[in-house]
């Protein structure tokens, strides 16, 4: 397996680090627009070599691939570039592997009660292209979407009998601090991202009704987190889950709801209301800036903050419907990771660390032949128990609660 890992910052970083430990693979090929950052991320081990690249060209995608034998991308940069790293993975004969999916475009008339051009539906509807060519592109492979998905798969498959909601609940009690140490405003994932995903009409998905959309931040609940973290409000937000659980998964309803905090919810309806999230160039003094580029420029890297983050981050999936035994059962399956062991053990923060995990162990399933496909596929698409063993021999064990 040789692999190009297209993305050299937070999340491509962590994944070399995680990989290095490894021996399923060849060679892997970091590449990054910033060819020092691929330097330093392919610094790690001597099967990493380092190259630039441009990841808005698939053309360029396709030359690197072609250049190095490549037979597997793994798509670590913002979803803004999924399509062209898609097409150029394809073009090369490479397999491909993403921790998102291709962008939404909201419903220009109605964009709080029906969905426009949703996630993943412009890869979607390359599928049966992949299929026939016998490649693979394995979308939303990260921890949200991803390891949750799995979870899907493994509830469906060993603990339910009828599943009412697979319901997609993230939270964590991060902090991070400033050299004096009072507590600072610091994203701890791509801010582009989660303007992105918290701003879009949030996805929900019911049997009788398909997709359909809600207001932002709609919704609010308080969950319960594990080991510690505890409750957390939740609201409503886009997200992969909801457009990739209902097709391999029988459910009756798909949600996703994410723990902000009121703090981030202020700062996120401000940026709206200033025009801030726009992602359309505008012309400052003569210089054409997109505005959600300047307000993630401007904000701390999230690759930077583990040294001065304390706290534990939960992804997981509150499972509710019939058990095994014919019993009503609300199940929640869940993978918690503390920053100070993430820092400790890999050197970088834990939300960045447990999102490039879970394409790790993916890579070596399909290395192994354990995981095989063809086709447009998300991870419901597999079996869930090889993925959940090999993740708790990689050291990150997950846990499951009965609520």
């Amino acid at each position: 397996m040789r692999i190009l890992l297209v993305g050299a910052g937070g999340v491509g970083g962590a994944f070399a680090a995680i990989a290095a430990r490894r021996d399923f693979f060849e060679q892997v090929v970091v590449a990054d627009h910033d060819l020092a950052k691929a330097e330093r991320a392919a610094a790690v081990d001597e099967r990493f070599v380092a190259a630039r690249v441009d990841a808005s060209s698939a053309e360029a995608v396709t030359a690197l691939c072609r250049e190095h034998g490549i037979t597997h991308v793994m798509n670590a940069v913002d979803p803004v570039f999924d399509m062209p790293v898609f097409e150029g993975a394809f073009a090369a004969g490479a397999d491909y592997l993403d921790m998102a999916m291709s962008l939404s475009r909201p419903d220009p008339e109605a964009p709080y009660e029906r969905t426009g051009v949703k996630l993943g539906d412009e890869q979607f509807a390359a599928a049966a292209e992949w299929e026939e060519a016998g490649r693979l592109a394995l979308v939303g492979i990260g921890v949200e979407p991803g390891l949750s998905d799995v979870f899907a798969r493994y509830a469906a498959d060993h603990l339910f009998s009828e599943i009412d909601e697979l319901a997609t609940r993230d939270g964590a009690n991060l902090v991070v601090t400033d050299d004096d140490g009072n507590e600072v405003f610091a994203p701890s994932f791509s801010m582009w991202t989660t303007i992105e995903e918290c701003l879009n009409p949030p996805v929900v998905w019911e049997r009788d009704r398909g997709w359909f959309t809600t207001p932002p931040f709609s919704e609010p609940e308080v969950f319960d987190f594990p080991e510690g973290i505890g409750p957390v409000e939740c609201v409503n937000v886009e997200h992969e889950e909801v457009l990739l659980m209902p097709r391999w998964v029988d459910c009756r309803r798909v949600t996703f709801k994410y723990g902000l905090g009121e703090e981030f919810i202020t700062i996120l309806k401000v940026l709206h209301t200033l025009g801030l999230d726009r992602t359309e160039k505008v012309t400052v003094k003569g210089v054409e800036v997109s505005p959600r580029d300047v307000v993630a420029a401007v904000l701390p890297d999230p690759a930077t903050v583990g040294p001065r983050m304390t706290g534990k981050t939960c992804a997981g999936l509150w499972v509710t419907g019939t058990g095994k035994d014919g019993n009503p059962r609300s199940t929640y399956l869940y993978h918690v990771v503390d920053n100070e062991w993430s820092m400790r053990e890999y050197g970088h923060q834990c939300v960045v660390w447990q999102t490039a995990v879970n394409p790790v162990v993916a890579l070596e399933l399909l290395a192994t032949g354990v995981w095989q496909g063809a086709g447009v596929l998300g991870p419901e698409a597999f079996d869930a128990v090889p993925f959940l063993d090999l993740l708790t021999a990689y050291g990150a064990p997950w846990g499951q609660r009965e609520q």
